[in-house]
Protein backbone atom coordinates (compact mmCIF):
# COMPACT_ATOMS: atom_id res chain seq x y z
CA UNK A 1 0.00 0.00 0.00
CA UNK A 2 1.57 3.06 -0.96
CA UNK A 3 0.80 6.25 1.79
CA UNK A 4 -0.02 9.36 0.98
CA UNK A 5 2.58 12.74 1.01
CA UNK A 6 1.92 15.98 2.34
CA UNK A 7 -0.34 17.75 0.46
CA UNK A 8 1.41 20.73 -1.40
CA UNK A 9 -0.44 24.71 -1.58
CA UNK A 10 2.03 25.63 -4.14
CA UNK A 11 1.92 23.30 -6.69
CA UNK A 12 -2.10 23.56 -6.53
CA UNK A 13 -1.38 27.78 -7.02
CA UNK A 14 0.55 27.15 -10.54
CA UNK A 15 -1.01 24.23 -11.73
CA UNK A 16 -4.41 26.79 -11.20
CA UNK A 17 -3.16 29.23 -12.75
CA UNK A 18 -2.73 27.51 -15.76
CA UNK A 19 -6.03 26.26 -15.68
CA UNK A 20 -6.81 29.89 -15.42
CA UNK A 21 -5.39 30.62 -18.25
CA UNK A 22 -6.64 27.93 -20.45
CA UNK A 23 -9.92 28.76 -19.67
CA UNK A 24 -9.69 32.37 -20.64
CA UNK A 25 -8.79 30.95 -24.04
CA UNK A 26 -11.80 28.78 -24.31
CA UNK A 27 -14.09 31.68 -23.32
CA UNK A 28 -12.92 33.37 -25.98
CA UNK A 29 -13.53 30.84 -28.50
CA UNK A 30 -17.17 30.39 -27.02
CA UNK A 31 -18.26 33.48 -27.18
CA UNK A 32 -16.86 33.80 -30.87
CA UNK A 33 -17.75 30.61 -32.17
CA UNK A 34 -21.48 31.43 -30.42
CA UNK A 35 -22.08 34.36 -32.16
CA UNK A 36 -20.73 33.00 -35.69
CA UNK A 37 -23.08 30.00 -35.05
CA UNK A 38 -26.65 31.80 -34.93
CA UNK A 39 -25.36 34.72 -37.52
CA UNK A 40 -24.71 31.76 -39.68
CA UNK A 41 -27.82 29.84 -39.13
CA UNK A 42 -30.41 31.85 -37.34
CA UNK A 43 -31.52 28.59 -35.63
CA UNK A 44 -31.89 27.89 -31.70
CA UNK A 45 -32.03 24.54 -32.85
CA UNK A 46 -28.68 24.02 -34.67
CA UNK A 47 -27.26 25.95 -30.91
CA UNK A 48 -28.41 23.54 -29.17
CA UNK A 49 -27.28 20.66 -31.43
CA UNK A 50 -23.57 21.78 -31.30
CA UNK A 51 -24.57 21.90 -26.93
CA UNK A 52 -25.11 18.72 -27.20
CA UNK A 53 -22.05 17.20 -28.99
CA UNK A 54 -20.11 19.26 -26.58
CA UNK A 55 -21.57 17.37 -23.99
CA UNK A 56 -22.70 13.86 -24.50
CA UNK A 57 -19.45 12.20 -25.97
CA UNK A 58 -17.76 13.20 -22.18
CA UNK A 59 -20.96 11.83 -20.50
CA UNK A 60 -20.64 8.53 -21.98
CA UNK A 61 -16.99 8.06 -21.62
CA UNK A 62 -17.03 9.20 -17.95
CA UNK A 63 -16.54 5.82 -16.40
CA UNK A 64 -13.66 4.80 -18.21
CA UNK A 65 -12.04 7.77 -18.03
CA UNK A 66 -12.71 7.72 -13.98
CA UNK A 67 -11.31 4.28 -14.09
CA UNK A 68 -8.32 5.14 -16.22
CA UNK A 69 -8.06 8.50 -13.97
CA UNK A 70 -7.40 6.08 -10.74
CA UNK A 71 -5.22 4.38 -12.47
CA UNK A 72 -2.42 6.51 -13.68
CA UNK A 73 -0.88 9.14 -12.86
CA UNK A 74 -3.68 12.32 -12.83
CA UNK A 75 -1.12 15.37 -13.81
CA UNK A 76 -0.02 13.36 -16.84
CA UNK A 77 -3.88 12.62 -17.58
CA UNK A 78 -4.53 16.38 -17.35
CA UNK A 79 -1.72 16.94 -19.73
CA UNK A 80 -3.00 14.88 -22.89
CA UNK A 81 -6.24 16.31 -22.32
CA UNK A 82 -5.51 19.42 -22.87
CA UNK A 83 -3.49 18.57 -25.35
CA UNK A 84 -6.52 16.96 -27.20
CA UNK A 85 -8.64 19.62 -26.68
CA UNK A 86 -6.23 21.88 -27.81
CA UNK A 87 -5.62 20.44 -30.48
CA UNK A 88 -9.32 20.34 -31.66
CA UNK A 89 -9.64 24.01 -31.26
CA UNK A 90 -6.89 24.44 -33.75
CA UNK A 91 -8.74 22.51 -36.07
CA UNK A 92 -11.19 25.28 -36.24
CA UNK A 93 -9.07 27.82 -36.69
CA UNK A 94 -7.50 26.60 -39.62
CA UNK A 95 -10.70 25.19 -41.17
CA UNK A 96 -12.28 28.99 -40.11
CA UNK A 97 -8.80 30.74 -41.88
CA UNK A 98 -9.40 28.56 -45.21
CA UNK A 99 -12.51 29.25 -45.51
CA UNK A 100 -13.63 25.34 -45.17
CA UNK A 101 -15.51 25.47 -41.74
CA UNK A 102 -18.78 24.18 -41.97
CA UNK A 103 -21.38 23.66 -38.67
CA UNK A 104 -21.30 19.71 -39.16
CA UNK A 105 -17.14 20.17 -38.38
CA UNK A 106 -17.83 22.31 -35.23
CA UNK A 107 -19.87 19.01 -34.13
CA UNK A 108 -17.18 16.93 -34.25
CA UNK A 109 -14.16 19.38 -32.93
CA UNK A 110 -16.68 20.15 -29.75
CA UNK A 111 -17.09 15.74 -29.51
CA UNK A 112 -13.51 15.91 -29.25
CA UNK A 113 -13.00 19.02 -26.80
CA UNK A 114 -16.34 17.20 -24.78
CA UNK A 115 -13.82 13.58 -24.66
CA UNK A 116 -10.99 15.48 -23.08
CA UNK A 117 -13.31 17.15 -20.67
CA UNK A 118 -14.25 13.85 -19.25
CA UNK A 119 -11.05 13.03 -18.63
CA UNK A 120 -9.52 16.69 -17.31
CA UNK A 121 -12.00 17.63 -15.11
CA UNK A 122 -12.58 14.61 -13.00
CA UNK A 123 -8.67 14.06 -12.81
CA UNK A 124 -8.01 17.98 -11.72
CA UNK A 125 -10.97 17.63 -8.66
CA UNK A 126 -9.42 14.10 -7.80
CA UNK A 127 -5.98 15.81 -7.78
CA UNK A 128 -7.20 18.51 -5.57
CA UNK A 129 -7.07 16.62 -2.55
CA UNK A 130 -3.74 15.42 -3.17
CA UNK A 131 -2.62 18.97 -3.29
CA UNK A 132 -4.29 20.63 -0.87
CA UNK A 133 -4.42 19.95 3.07
CA UNK A 134 -8.25 19.07 4.41
CA UNK A 135 -8.88 22.34 6.08
CA UNK A 136 -8.00 24.22 3.30
CA UNK A 137 -10.38 22.45 0.84
CA UNK A 138 -13.46 25.12 0.89
CA UNK A 139 -10.46 27.75 -0.21
CA UNK A 140 -9.49 25.71 -3.32
CA UNK A 141 -13.35 25.14 -4.30
CA UNK A 142 -13.68 29.02 -4.44
CA UNK A 143 -10.48 29.23 -5.91
CA UNK A 144 -11.31 27.04 -8.77
CA UNK A 145 -14.67 28.62 -8.96
CA UNK A 146 -12.68 32.47 -9.05
CA UNK A 147 -10.87 30.83 -12.69
CA UNK A 148 -14.51 30.58 -13.81
CA UNK A 149 -15.27 33.73 -13.09
CA UNK A 150 -12.42 35.31 -14.40
CA UNK A 151 -12.99 33.86 -17.46
CA UNK A 152 -16.25 34.67 -18.17
CA UNK A 153 -15.58 38.72 -17.17
CA UNK A 154 -12.32 38.57 -19.57
CA UNK A 155 -13.61 36.08 -22.45
CA UNK A 156 -16.40 38.56 -23.99
CA UNK A 157 -14.31 41.46 -23.46
CA UNK A 158 -11.16 40.23 -25.04
CA UNK A 159 -13.35 38.21 -27.68
CA UNK A 160 -15.16 41.67 -29.03
CA UNK A 161 -11.90 43.65 -28.89
CA UNK A 162 -9.59 41.21 -30.49
CA UNK A 163 -12.19 40.04 -32.94
CA UNK A 164 -11.67 43.25 -35.06
CA UNK A 165 -7.67 42.80 -34.89
CA UNK A 166 -6.95 38.92 -35.36
CA UNK A 167 -10.14 37.80 -36.84
CA UNK A 168 -12.24 34.91 -35.16
CA UNK A 169 -9.50 32.34 -36.45
CA UNK A 170 -6.83 34.50 -34.74
CA UNK A 171 -9.16 33.90 -31.34
CA UNK A 172 -8.86 30.29 -31.46
CA UNK A 173 -5.38 30.19 -32.38
CA UNK A 174 -4.81 32.17 -29.04
CA UNK A 175 -7.13 29.80 -27.50
CA UNK A 176 -4.85 26.52 -28.73
CA UNK A 177 -1.43 28.74 -26.81
CA UNK A 178 -3.68 29.13 -23.41
CA UNK A 179 -3.94 25.19 -23.94
CA UNK A 180 -0.36 25.06 -24.16
CA UNK A 181 0.54 27.38 -21.38
CA UNK A 182 -2.02 25.01 -19.06
CA UNK A 183 0.42 21.79 -20.25
CA UNK A 184 3.81 23.90 -19.47
CA UNK A 185 2.50 24.51 -16.06
CA UNK A 186 1.80 20.74 -15.77
CA UNK A 187 5.18 19.60 -16.91
CA UNK A 188 6.94 21.54 -14.02
CA UNK A 189 5.40 20.29 -11.18
CA UNK A 190 4.86 16.43 -9.39
CA UNK A 191 1.37 15.34 -7.41
CA UNK A 192 2.54 13.83 -4.23
CA UNK A 193 1.13 10.09 -3.95
CA UNK A 194 -2.09 8.98 -2.09
CA UNK A 195 -3.20 5.60 -0.91
CA UNK A 196 -3.83 2.61 -3.07
CA UNK A 197 -6.46 -0.15 -2.28
CA UNK A 198 -5.14 -2.87 -3.85
CA UNK A 199 -1.31 -4.74 -2.65
CA UNK A 200 1.30 -5.32 -4.81
CA UNK A 201 0.22 -9.05 -4.82
CA UNK A 202 -3.35 -8.72 -5.20
CA UNK A 203 -4.88 -8.94 -8.91
CA UNK A 204 -5.86 -5.96 -10.45
CA UNK A 205 -9.54 -5.78 -11.19
CA UNK A 206 -10.17 -5.33 -15.07
CA UNK A 207 -10.92 -1.76 -16.84
CA UNK A 208 -14.73 -2.60 -16.95
CA UNK A 209 -14.71 -3.69 -12.88
CA UNK A 210 -12.97 -0.30 -12.00
CA UNK A 211 -15.92 1.70 -14.71
CA UNK A 212 -18.63 -0.19 -12.86
CA UNK A 213 -17.18 0.73 -9.65
CA UNK A 214 -18.18 4.54 -9.18
CA UNK A 215 -21.65 3.71 -10.25
CA UNK A 216 -22.15 0.61 -7.65
CA UNK A 217 -20.66 2.68 -4.84
CA UNK A 218 -23.49 5.63 -5.20
CA UNK A 219 -26.14 2.82 -6.17
CA UNK A 220 -25.67 1.60 -2.84
CA UNK A 221 -26.22 4.99 -1.09
CA UNK A 222 -30.07 5.77 -1.24
CA UNK A 223 -28.80 9.55 -0.11
CA UNK A 224 -26.39 10.09 -2.41
CA UNK A 225 -28.42 8.57 -5.08
CA UNK A 226 -30.97 10.69 -4.81
CA UNK A 227 -28.61 13.96 -4.77
CA UNK A 228 -27.26 13.08 -7.94
CA UNK A 229 -30.92 12.65 -9.21
CA UNK A 230 -31.71 16.39 -7.78
CA UNK A 231 -28.78 17.60 -9.75
CA UNK A 232 -29.88 15.61 -12.37
CA UNK A 233 -33.33 17.61 -12.30
CA UNK A 234 -32.04 20.85 -11.60
CA UNK A 235 -29.07 20.64 -14.66
CA UNK A 236 -32.02 19.42 -17.44
CA UNK A 237 -34.25 22.27 -16.01
CA UNK A 238 -31.10 24.95 -16.65
CA UNK A 239 -30.02 23.28 -19.77
CA UNK A 240 -33.41 23.39 -21.44
CA UNK A 241 -33.22 27.28 -20.95
CA UNK A 242 -29.18 27.29 -21.39
CA UNK A 243 -28.56 26.97 -25.17
CA UNK A 244 -31.71 29.56 -25.63
CA UNK A 245 -29.71 32.44 -24.13
CA UNK A 246 -28.20 33.72 -27.37
CA UNK A 247 -31.41 33.52 -29.59
CA UNK A 248 -33.57 35.22 -26.86
CA UNK A 249 -30.85 37.99 -26.60
CA UNK A 250 -30.48 38.76 -30.30
CA UNK A 251 -34.16 38.74 -30.93
CA UNK A 252 -34.78 42.26 -29.05
CA UNK A 253 -30.91 43.06 -28.06
CA UNK A 254 -27.14 43.45 -29.82
CA UNK A 255 -23.99 41.30 -29.54
CA UNK A 256 -22.06 43.66 -27.10
CA UNK A 257 -25.61 43.75 -24.68
CA UNK A 258 -25.30 39.43 -24.85
CA UNK A 259 -21.73 40.10 -23.67
CA UNK A 260 -22.73 42.35 -21.01
CA UNK A 261 -25.08 39.35 -19.47
CA UNK A 262 -22.22 36.56 -19.92
CA UNK A 263 -20.09 39.23 -17.77
CA UNK A 264 -23.02 39.86 -15.47
CA UNK A 265 -22.58 35.55 -14.88
CA UNK A 266 -18.73 35.95 -14.49
CA UNK A 267 -18.84 38.66 -11.89
CA UNK A 268 -21.46 36.31 -10.05
CA UNK A 269 -19.40 33.77 -10.04
CA UNK A 270 -16.46 35.88 -8.88
CA UNK A 271 -18.48 36.93 -5.72
CA UNK A 272 -19.79 33.66 -5.22
CA UNK A 273 -16.32 32.06 -5.17
CA UNK A 274 -15.13 35.02 -2.69
CA UNK A 275 -17.62 33.65 -0.54
CA UNK A 276 -16.67 29.93 -1.14
CA UNK A 277 -12.88 30.83 -0.11
CA UNK A 278 -13.23 32.86 2.91
CA UNK A 279 -16.88 31.59 4.62
CA UNK A 280 -17.14 28.23 2.66
CA UNK A 281 -20.83 27.95 3.18
CA UNK A 282 -23.60 27.35 5.71
CA UNK A 283 -21.59 24.36 8.09
CA UNK A 284 -24.44 21.98 6.69
CA UNK A 285 -23.99 22.00 2.77
CA UNK A 286 -26.92 20.36 2.37
CA UNK A 287 -28.64 23.82 3.13
CA UNK A 288 -26.42 25.41 0.66
CA UNK A 289 -27.45 22.77 -1.98
CA UNK A 290 -31.20 23.35 -0.98
CA UNK A 291 -31.15 27.23 -1.40
CA UNK A 292 -29.29 26.88 -4.67
CA UNK A 293 -32.55 25.02 -5.85
CA UNK A 294 -34.87 27.97 -4.61
CA UNK A 295 -32.57 30.70 -6.06
CA UNK A 296 -32.64 29.32 -9.53
CA UNK A 297 -36.26 28.42 -9.46
CA UNK A 298 -37.19 31.85 -8.81
CA UNK A 299 -34.14 33.63 -10.90
CA UNK A 300 -35.10 31.91 -14.10
CA UNK A 301 -38.71 32.84 -13.80
CA UNK A 302 -37.41 36.39 -13.42
CA UNK A 303 -35.80 35.72 -16.73
CA UNK A 304 -38.47 35.26 -18.78
CA UNK A 305 -40.75 38.18 -17.16
CA UNK A 306 -39.51 41.14 -19.31
CA UNK A 307 -37.29 41.70 -22.80
CA UNK A 308 -34.79 43.91 -20.52
CA UNK A 309 -30.90 43.25 -20.29
CA UNK A 310 -30.66 44.89 -17.03
CA UNK A 311 -32.94 41.98 -15.81
CA UNK A 312 -31.43 39.26 -17.40
CA UNK A 313 -27.86 40.52 -16.46
CA UNK A 314 -29.21 40.86 -12.89
CA UNK A 315 -31.06 37.96 -12.79
CA UNK A 316 -27.90 35.67 -13.96
CA UNK A 317 -25.45 37.52 -11.58
CA UNK A 318 -27.80 36.67 -8.43
CA UNK A 319 -28.05 33.12 -9.71
CA UNK A 320 -24.13 32.14 -10.71
CA UNK A 321 -23.58 34.00 -6.96
CA UNK A 322 -25.08 30.46 -6.05
CA UNK A 323 -23.18 28.43 -8.46
CA UNK A 324 -19.66 28.41 -6.56
CA UNK A 325 -21.60 27.65 -3.26
CA UNK A 326 -23.29 24.83 -4.61
CA UNK A 327 -20.57 23.27 -6.48
CA UNK A 328 -17.66 23.74 -3.88
CA UNK A 329 -20.03 22.63 -1.03
CA UNK A 330 -20.54 18.86 -2.94
CA UNK A 331 -17.02 19.02 -4.11
CA UNK A 332 -15.85 19.53 -0.85
CA UNK A 333 -18.28 16.68 0.63
CA UNK A 334 -16.56 14.31 -2.22
CA UNK A 335 -13.56 15.38 -1.47
CA UNK A 336 -13.87 14.12 2.61
CA UNK A 337 -16.08 11.81 2.14
CA UNK A 338 -14.55 9.45 -0.54
CA UNK A 339 -11.16 8.09 -0.36
CA UNK A 340 -8.57 9.79 -2.74
CA UNK A 341 -7.61 6.32 -4.82
CA UNK A 342 -11.31 5.92 -5.87
CA UNK A 343 -12.40 9.70 -6.57
CA UNK A 344 -11.57 9.40 -9.72
CA UNK A 345 -14.25 6.99 -10.70
CA UNK A 346 -16.47 8.44 -8.20
CA UNK A 347 -16.26 11.64 -9.90
CA UNK A 348 -16.39 10.19 -13.13
CA UNK A 349 -19.42 8.50 -12.03
CA UNK A 350 -21.16 11.13 -10.03
CA UNK A 351 -20.94 13.58 -13.29
CA UNK A 352 -22.16 11.28 -15.71
CA UNK A 353 -25.44 10.96 -13.47
CA UNK A 354 -25.75 14.52 -12.51
CA UNK A 355 -25.15 15.50 -16.24
CA UNK A 356 -27.39 12.57 -18.70
CA UNK A 357 -30.01 15.11 -18.39
CA UNK A 358 -28.39 18.36 -19.94
CA UNK A 359 -27.82 16.66 -23.56
CA UNK A 360 -31.84 15.44 -23.41
CA UNK A 361 -33.23 19.35 -22.34
CA UNK A 362 -30.11 20.33 -25.51
CA UNK A 363 -32.29 18.20 -28.26
CA UNK A 364 -35.71 19.31 -26.94
CA UNK A 365 -34.49 23.15 -26.68
CA UNK A 366 -34.51 24.33 -29.82
CA UNK A 367 -37.51 22.45 -31.12
CA UNK A 368 -39.72 23.51 -28.37
CA UNK A 369 -38.38 27.50 -29.01
CA UNK A 370 -38.90 27.26 -32.42
CA UNK A 371 -41.79 24.96 -33.66
CA UNK A 372 -44.07 25.38 -29.80
CA UNK A 373 -43.31 28.48 -27.31
CA UNK A 374 -42.42 31.23 -29.94
CA UNK A 375 -45.51 30.40 -32.68
CA UNK A 376 -47.52 30.76 -29.69
CA UNK A 377 -46.33 34.24 -28.64
CA UNK A 378 -45.84 35.87 -31.82
CA UNK A 379 -47.93 38.70 -32.65
CA UNK A 380 -51.03 36.00 -33.46
CA UNK A 381 -49.92 33.51 -31.47
CA UNK A 382 -52.52 30.91 -29.64
CA UNK A 383 -51.37 32.81 -26.14
CA UNK A 384 -50.71 36.50 -27.17
CA UNK A 385 -54.15 36.95 -25.99
CA UNK A 386 -53.44 36.09 -22.96
CA UNK A 387 -50.03 34.99 -21.60
CA UNK A 388 -48.84 37.65 -23.91
CA UNK A 389 -50.32 40.23 -21.75
CA UNK A 390 -48.04 39.51 -19.26
CA UNK A 391 -44.77 38.92 -20.57
CA UNK A 392 -45.25 40.22 -24.24
CA UNK A 393 -45.53 39.00 -27.91
CA UNK A 394 -42.75 38.06 -30.16
CA UNK A 395 -39.98 35.04 -30.96
CA UNK A 396 -38.06 36.17 -27.88
CA UNK A 397 -41.27 35.83 -25.65
CA UNK A 398 -41.73 32.41 -26.38
CA UNK A 399 -37.98 31.54 -25.17
CA UNK A 400 -39.01 34.01 -21.85
CA UNK A 401 -42.28 31.14 -21.71
CA UNK A 402 -40.38 28.49 -21.27
CA UNK A 403 -37.71 29.84 -18.59
CA UNK A 404 -41.08 30.85 -16.41
CA UNK A 405 -42.27 27.16 -16.83
CA UNK A 406 -39.10 26.03 -16.42
CA UNK A 407 -38.14 28.13 -13.15
CA UNK A 408 -41.91 26.96 -11.88
CA UNK A 409 -40.60 23.22 -11.91
CA UNK A 410 -37.44 23.96 -10.02
CA UNK A 411 -39.17 25.33 -7.34
CA UNK A 412 -41.63 21.93 -7.27
CA UNK A 413 -38.44 19.35 -7.48
CA UNK A 414 -36.80 21.00 -4.95
CA UNK A 415 -39.49 21.21 -2.31
CA UNK A 416 -40.00 17.48 -3.26
CA UNK A 417 -35.97 16.94 -2.58
CA UNK A 418 -36.06 18.46 0.31
CA UNK A 419 -38.93 16.18 1.83
CA UNK A 420 -36.58 13.25 1.01
CA UNK A 421 -35.34 12.19 4.62
CA UNK A 422 -32.19 10.40 3.37
CA UNK A 423 -31.12 13.31 1.18
CA UNK A 424 -31.30 15.47 4.38
CA UNK A 425 -29.48 13.20 6.72
CA UNK A 426 -26.26 12.79 4.63
CA UNK A 427 -23.49 14.66 6.30
CA UNK A 428 -25.00 13.37 9.72
CA UNK A 429 -24.81 9.94 8.83
CA UNK A 430 -21.18 10.04 7.74
CA UNK A 431 -17.84 10.78 8.65
CA UNK A 432 -14.87 12.34 6.91
CA UNK A 433 -12.50 10.61 5.28
CA UNK A 434 -8.93 11.73 5.71
CA UNK A 435 -5.58 10.70 4.39
CA UNK A 436 -4.74 8.44 6.54
CA UNK A 437 -7.58 6.25 7.23
CA UNK A 438 -7.51 2.90 5.58
CA UNK A 439 -9.29 3.08 2.17
CA UNK A 440 -11.88 0.33 0.72
CA UNK A 441 -10.68 -2.64 -0.61
CA UNK A 442 -9.92 -2.89 -4.67
CA UNK A 443 -13.43 -3.34 -6.14
CA UNK A 444 -14.31 -7.42 -7.24
CA UNK A 445 -17.45 -6.47 -8.77
CA UNK A 446 -19.36 -5.53 -5.43
CA UNK A 447 -19.24 -3.08 -3.17
CA UNK A 448 -19.64 -2.87 0.53
CA UNK A 449 -22.22 -0.67 1.48
CA UNK A 450 -19.75 1.50 4.14
CA UNK A 451 -21.37 4.54 4.68
CA UNK A 452 -20.42 7.34 2.45
CA UNK A 453 -21.97 9.51 0.21
CA UNK A 454 -20.13 11.36 -2.38
CA UNK A 455 -21.84 13.87 -5.49
CA UNK A 456 -20.48 16.00 -8.25
CA UNK A 457 -22.48 18.85 -9.88
CA UNK A 458 -21.33 20.64 -13.19
CA UNK A 459 -24.08 22.99 -14.18
CA UNK A 460 -24.25 24.11 -17.59
CA UNK A 461 -24.89 27.78 -16.55
CA UNK A 462 -21.13 28.91 -17.54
Amino acid sequence: MTTAKPASMRTFYLVWFGQLISLIGSSLTSFGLGVWVFQQTGSATQFGLIAVAAILPGIVISPIAGAIIDRHDRRRVMMLADLAAGLSTIAVALLLFTGTLEIWMIYITAAVSSTASAFQGPAWSAAISQLVPKHRLERAAGMGSAAQGIAMILGPALAGALIGLIGLSGIIALDFATFLFAVGTLLFVRFPAYQRSEAPHEKRPSLWQDARYGWQYMLKRPGLFAMVLFFAFINFTWALMDPLLTPMVLSFGQPAELGLIVSAMGVGIMIGSVLMATWGGFKRKTITIYGFGLLQGLTMVAMGWRESVALLAVAHLALLVGSPLINGSVQVLLQKKVPQDVQGRVFAAGRMLAMIAIPVAYLLSGPLADNVFNPLLRENGALAGSVGQLIGTGDGRGIGLMYILAGTLTLIGTGAAFLYGPMRRIERELPDVTPNDPPPPAPTGDVEAEPAYAVTSELAAA
